[in-house]
Parts: C-alpha cells; structure tokens; sequence
C-alpha cells in the first residue's frame, strides 16, 4: 500500500502526540531498557532470533560461537530467545547450549506452534518442550497464523495448567495484516510477533496502536530486511546526529528507530556471532530517537 506524503506526515504528528505510556520504562544508561508485558513483567528489549542462524549440528565449531551469543546476551542484559520447530535444529541447539551453559532459566523462550490439528499441534509442542529442555515455556505463539483457532484452544487450555505463561500469534508479511488484526481485536492473546523496520513501515497503521490499545506485548522480526537495510548504507558513515540518541553503528541506528516506537516491546534479530549480539544488544541503551529524529532517520534511508 503507497502512503501519500500528506498521510504520512499525519501518521508521524500522531506518533509525536503518543504519550509515555505505564507500561515501559527506561532505566539508566548502564542498564538495558526494559518494557512490561501485559501482566507488568518487565523484559529486555533487545533478545535473539534463531532462525537460520542456530540451525547447526552439534560440532564444537558449529556450537562454540552459539554459546558465546546466548553468553553475551545474558551478559548485555537481555533474555528474550524466540525458536520454532519450523528453524530445522534450532531449538534442539538453544536447549542443548542453554542446559550446557546453565543459563536455561535464565532465558525468556518463546517458541511456535507450526501444524495443523490439534493433535499434531500437541505432540509439536511436547517436542519442543523436550528440545530446549524446559517443564514450562514462557511463550507459545501461533507460527503465521497456521491453523489459529484449533491452537489457540489448545494453548488457553495450556495457560490455565501454567505450563505456557504467554500467548502469542506471529507473521512475518504484510499480506497477513488484516486477519491479524481481527485476531487482536477478537482473542485474549498476550503477544504480537510482526514485521517492522525503517523499510517497512505499515505496522505502524493499524497493529501497533492496537497492540497499545489491548496491551499486547509485540516482538519485531526481521528487523534488518534481511540484510537490505545494510545494503542501503553499503559504503556510508553513520551521520553523527546518530549521537543524540546514542548510536555508535548503523545496526544500532536501525534497532533504536523500531524501539523508539512505544507499541514494540522487543526486538529479535537473528545472529550467530558474538560481536553482532554485542553491537545489537547496545541498541537497548541510553536514548531513543525522539518523532523528529525518526523523521531523519527515514528520509536518510530513502535519500
């Protein structure tokens, strides 16, 4: 969907009105960011992706710099890991690390439900639970909305036993947007997992508001365009305006536009290496770009 100039501009004066809502808080530089999930959890706003990046075999070269992803992000402050069965071995692998590691409970994990059938959807989800090695999973989403209502008993039913403590549906396109909102506006769910970068925008319309209207938490995927995002800035320094909302690389540039928007609770991008997870957890710290600063931001992306 085009946005004309004039629907834009009136889109960012909303944004700038928003006021500081209850329910995140920003804490001191030398810690980072934490916003609350709709039972006043607080959680980092910063955590892991897993999909291609975790999806290896078991050989120390394979599993060694893993280790010292999911290290640094305890290390940094964040907690948030988010799998699915559909990313090949990837929960096998933040199980086996995390139980080797003894930092199993210290990890917020969210996984997916990706079947059809109420059945099929139990026995997946027994599976994970077995895979990353955990009695009870702190969130259990709907993998882009395949078979939603059936799960989605299922997972009520699961909530009311504790052995999830979250629900949550995901996508990943815009295509989806329509039917995610009426399940926002429909169902108890506690999580939202969506698409929303300085590239893609269209969250901004419609979800993200509703998020803050139901208090719904809301994870942000792909938050790099899959690489597009550096593509586009391939050969370009960093303008030092990045400074005011403490940003030090274009990775953090891109992480603190998606967090300044105050619907979005954590961002997950995926890597595989320690010094990615450190410059993305920094992201997480210090100032956020403010409604004017977020206009430059765009317009620098799209010079």
């Amino acid at each position: 969907m085009k946005i004309t100039r004039r629907k834009y501009l009136q889109q960012l004066s909303a944004l700038a009105a928003l006021p500081v809502l209850p329910h995140f808080s920003f804490l001191p530089n030398s810690v980072m960011i934490k916003r609350n999930t709709s039972t006043g959890e607080q959680i980092p706003v910063v955590g892991l992706g897993t999909w291609q990046t975790f999806d290896v075999g078991d050989s120390p070269t394979a599993t060694h710099p893993l280790k010292e992803v999911l290290t640094t992000l305890l290390e940094k402050g964040g907690n948030v890991v988010d799998s699915s069965p559909m990313y090949g071995r990837s929960e096998k692998v933040v199980g086996y690390l995390s139980t080797e590691l003894k930092i199993n409970d210290k990890l917020f994990v969210a996984t997916k439900v990706w079947t059809t059938g109420k059945d099929q959807g139990i026995k997946q989800m027994n599976e994970s639970f077995q895979l990353l090695g955990r009695k009870q999973l702190d969130l259990m989403q709907i993998h882009n909305l395949v078979d939603w209502r059936t799960h989605l008993t299922t997972l009520r039913d699961w909530k009311a036993q504790q052995k999830i403590r979250y629900i949550g549906i995901t996508h990943y396109t815009e295509s989806a947007y329509d039917q995610v909102e009426q399940i926002m506006k429909r169902e108890p769910i506690d999580f939202l997992q969506i698409n929303y970068s300085l590239l893609s925008r269209k969250a901004e319309e419609r979800l993200l508001p509703l998020a803050q209207e139901k208090k719904i938490a809301v994870l942000i995927n792909r938050p790099f365009e899959e690489g597009a995002l550096f593509a586009r800035v391939r050969g370009k320094n960093l303008p030092e305006w990045a400074n005011e909302f403490d940003g030090t690389s274009w990775g953090q540039f891109f992480l603190k536009f998606i967090l300044s928007h105050p619907a979005v609770t954590c961002v997950i991008p995926g890597t595989s290496k320690p010094h990615h997870m450190a410059d993305n957890a920094m992201a997480g710290f210090g100032k956020l770009p403010d409604a004017g600063q977020r206009k430059k931001m765009i317009a620098l992306l799209n010079a």
